[in-house]
């Protein structure tokens, strides 16, 4: 895949080289992304993998304000900080960046709680699907099927819809994000920085490390997540949700490429049976159904 966005070679780069992400790291692919579309950003990280790329002190690799705090503090700190640059009328952007286990779970009270209060926040989660920074543990992002570090024979339960959590909490702006497709998601952000009011974007971000696949097909596997009907592309806008173009023609499971071939390029679910892949196809079809409620 090579996709050029021209707007990104005008700014300043936002991760610079000599950090610590693995080779094929989906977050960095997704930090560039989003992080690049944005004037001014502060960013807020709780405790992920993107606490540790940053380089070691008293060297930092993120070209941006950026401020590392604990797991379930991140959307209060954003808060304060989205406040007090309002109050001294600075023209700043404040971000929540956030794995699924500060977000799907450990962070879920305090961003729960921004969202109800509507703060003027952009809240990101690259979403790995698990705990990598600490071993690979499963989390509520885990899929069905997936071997983790503590759910070694494959994780039993399906994993949350957190885009329809954040649905209902009302707030002005949701979108899902691939880096599979960095056009679409520069374009979200872009339109997310225009709107106030706490915005969600969840974006799909795979672990070649913890997923145990190919570093070199990170994007193909950001695409095939698409292809395969997984990762539905869509916004929310002030409660109506929109299939995304690109991603719209998977709601009709004859266009989807077979999910196979997406299982199969990462060794997390060896231990995928026949029966399971069953279930894990209804949840596939069962989250789409769920998300054309909300048209």
């Amino acid at each position: 895949m090579n996709v050029k966005i021209p707007e990104m070679m005008d700014r300043p780069e936002v991760l610079l080289r000599g950090n610590f992400a693995c080779a094929g790291c989906g977050l960095s692919i997704a930090y560039k992304t989003a992080i690049s579309a944005l004037n001014r950003p502060i960013v807020v990280i709780p405790a992920c993998c993107s606490s540790v790329i940053q380089s070691l002190h008293p060297n930092v690799t993120y070209n941006v304000p950026t401020l590392n705090i604990a797991f379930a503090a991140h959307a209060s700190a954003a808060s304060g900080i989205a406040r007090a640059k309002k109050m001294r009328g600075e023209d700043t952007t404040t971000v929540v960046w956030s794995g699924d286990g500060g977000t799907f779970d450990i962070g879920i009270a305090t961003w729960s709680g921004a969202a109800e209060r509507n703060e003027n926040i952009i809240h990101f989660c690259y979403d790995n699907n698990f705990y990598s920074n600490t071993g690979a543990q499963r989390s509520g992002a885990t899929p069905r099927g997936a071997v983790t570090t503590t759910t070694p024979g494959g994780k039993k339960e399906k994993r949350k819809s957190i885009t329809r959590i954040m649905a209902a909490h009302d707030i002005p702006y949701i979108a899902t994000a691939s880096i599979g497709y960095p056009r679409d998601l520069y374009t979200k952000v872009k339109k997310a920085s225009l709107i106030e009011g706490y915005r969600f974007i969840l974006i799909d971000a795979p672990c070649p490390t913890g997923w145990n696949s190919d570093p070199a097909i990170t994007p193909e596997l950001g695409e095939l997540a698409v292809k395969t009907g997984y990762f539905p592309l869509f916004e929310i806008e002030d409660g109506k949700l929109t299939f995304t173009k690109r991603g719209g023609r998977y709601r009709d499971p004859e266009n989807r490429v077979p999910i196979e071939e997406y299982l199969n390029k990462q060794k997390r679910f060896k231990a995928m049976t026949p029966e399971l892949l069953s279930v894990v196809k209804e949840d596939i079809q069962h989250e789409w159904d769920q998300l054309a409620k909300l048209e």
